[in-house]
């Protein structure tokens, strides 16, 4: 599957992949309905993309005028990877990369505030989860009215009661779940 930038100012560039299968890039579709959903406000908004692997919704945030996204992974090749795509899109001096455990950076002082925040996990492994609950003990990351965006497989759902904010939406695109929730 080629990897592509799919409107705004970066859009028809292609994205490399990350090398092995350790990441699973999002479909396009799925990529399309989410910032179809979004519209308008990613303009000069500020993204924190979590297990960002190619860094591909992030790069997409960008390319539709946001005006800032931090990308974290633990995996050495995704950093790689979201450093040559950012730098193939023109985009490296509105980005920062972290290389790390999501769940430990989260549990830090909060050095800025998030609109959206895109959590893309690992398969089956409670990742999601663990990142939610982390981000509810310390909100701080969030902005005013922020959106977490949760992207996971259907059959690893369960809902679950948040301190801090409520799931609002859901959207199934085959074996892709987006869950949408914001801060109270």
């Amino acid at each position: 599957m080629q990897l592509r930038v799919i409107s705004g100012s970066a859009r028809g560039r292609k994205l490399k992949s990350v090398p092995g299968v350790t990441t699973r890039p999002v479909m396009d579709r799925v990529k399309e309905a989410l910032f179809n959903i979004i519209s308008n406000d990613a303009v000069d908004s500020h993204w924190w993309d979590l297990f960002a692997g190619t860094g591909a919704v992030g790069i997409e945030a960008l390319s539709r005028g946001a005006a800032f996204v931090r990308f974290t992974d633990n995996n050495r090749s995704a950093i790689e990877t979201i450093r040559w795509n950012l730098d193939q899109c023109g985009f490296d001096g509105r980005a920062e990369i972290f290389h790390g455990d999501v769940v430990s950076m989260l549990s830090g002082n909060a050095d800025r505030q998030f609109e959206y925040v895109y959590i893309a996990p690992p398969q089956y492994q409670e990742m999601w989860s663990k990142t939610l609950k982390k981000l509810d003990e310390n909100p701080g990351w969030l902005a005013m009215d922020a959106w977490i965006i949760v992207q996971i497989d259907p059959v690893e759902y369960r809902q679950i009661s948040w301190t801090h904010f409520m799931e609002f939406d859901q959207r199934k695109y085959g074996k892709t779940l987006l869950l949408f929730l914001t801060n109270q």
